[in-house]
């Protein structure tokens, strides 16, 4: 395994890191064979973990903390905080006031006394990253946390975040996580670029397009009665997407390889691109991913990538993507009915 730096931290990290979101009630049920699960990622080599305190309300939290009981000192462990955690509206956000419990809760769960790096899971609009910043920077001052990072913020935001922390001489992010795969190039436009920029690292998430790019969703045939199909059935029978698929799949073959393999290798390709997190829920799943770890795509596979989904697009949606309110509230785009008219 080969070890790359984590933005501009002096933190080394495996270009794999294994996400736990399918390790607990909302993926594999069973700690133990989760628990064997991440020991084989370590075993391979795999030196960073992922994790949020809402993945299975705090179950995923408890499983990687069991898992890494006398190996914690060797991994670089992530969490997030963002999502409710309780009906409680001030169990959730970004606020100080939410920060400063839910890291506790999370340290806990996790049987640590720091944490590598603490993401914010979200954006949080109605809350202001100095009152997000200054709150991480006391847990880092504390030595509770190492190092700060987002998930899924717009490129916007990703500049603002780090025009406050100079202006106000507070902790900066120095990680991102977004969303990238074939399927969802949007990020390589600005997000990739910024992020260089500000010398942050980038692990990003569903690099499989939450199982798109594994050759079970075909154009045409039933739709397979998974989790990703329950949750996500806009993005999952999406006919750009199928299509997409359709034109990979023998291109993949072509190379000799499965699309699993290939859309790992893909990601993995990209400059800009620290970490890719791998999100498995079974033992055959992991094996199949380590498998890849080799892999390696030439230009002449790469610039047919390209002419399937050009750079910079994204081909269908994605379910799990940040949509910033004046996407989502039609109020926060129009004009009052009597302003809209010219003259």
């Amino acid at each position: 395994m080969q070890y790359r730096p984590l933005g501009r931290t002096g933190i080394k990290v495996s270009p794999y890191c294994l996400g736990a979101m399918m390790f607990g009630g909302i993926g594999n049920r069973d700690h133990d064979d989760c628990v064997r699960i991440i020991h084989r990622a370590l075993d391979f080599g795999i030196n960073f973990i992922d994790t949020a305190d809402r993945y299975s309300a705090g179950d995923s939290e408890e499983i990687v903390g069991k898992a890494l009981k006398g190996r914690r000192d060797r991994i670089v462990l992530a969490t997030k905080v963002h999502g409710p955690m309780g009906d409680d509206p001030n169990q959730q956000g970004n606020s100080r006031r939410w920060i400063i419990e839910a890291v506790e809760h999370s340290l806990r769960r996790l049987q640590t006394d720091h944490i590598d790096l603490y993401q914010i899971h979200r954006p949080a609009p109605d809350t202001d990253i100095e009152e997000t910043l200054s709150a991480l920077t006391d847990l880092m001052r504390a030595g509770k946390v190492r190092a700060i990072g987002s998930s899924t913020f717009p490129v916007s935001e990703i500049v603002e975040a780090q025009w406050v922390a100079e202006r106000r001489g507070l902790a900066r992010f120095r990680t991102e996580q977004p969303p990238y795969s074939i399927l969802d190039r949007g990020i390589e436009r600005d997000v990739l670029p910024t992020c260089e920029r500000h010398g942050m690292g980038v692990m990003v998430w569903s690099p499989l397009s939450k199982g798109m790019l594994t050759g079970r969703y075909r154009k045409g045939q039933p739709m397979p009665d998974s989790l990703r199909a329950r949750v996500f059935p806009q993005q999952m029978s999406d006919e750009r997407n199928l299509d997409a698929v359709e034109l990979l799949l023998p291109l993949a073959a072509e190379a000799g390889l499965s699309l699993t393999h290939m859309a790992m290798a893909f990601v993995m390709a990209h400059r800009g691109v620290t970490s890719a997190i791998l999100g498995p829920r079974t033992m055959p799943q992991i094996d199949d991913l380590l498998a890849g770890a080799e892999v390696r795509l030439g230009d002449d596979i790469l610039d047919r990538i390209d002419e399937i989904v050009p750079p910079g697009t994204d081909v269908g949606p994605n379910g799990a993507a940040y949509v910033p309110p004046s996407i989502l509230k039609a109020d926060l785009r129009r004009r009052p009915a009597t302003e809209r008219a010219a003259a």
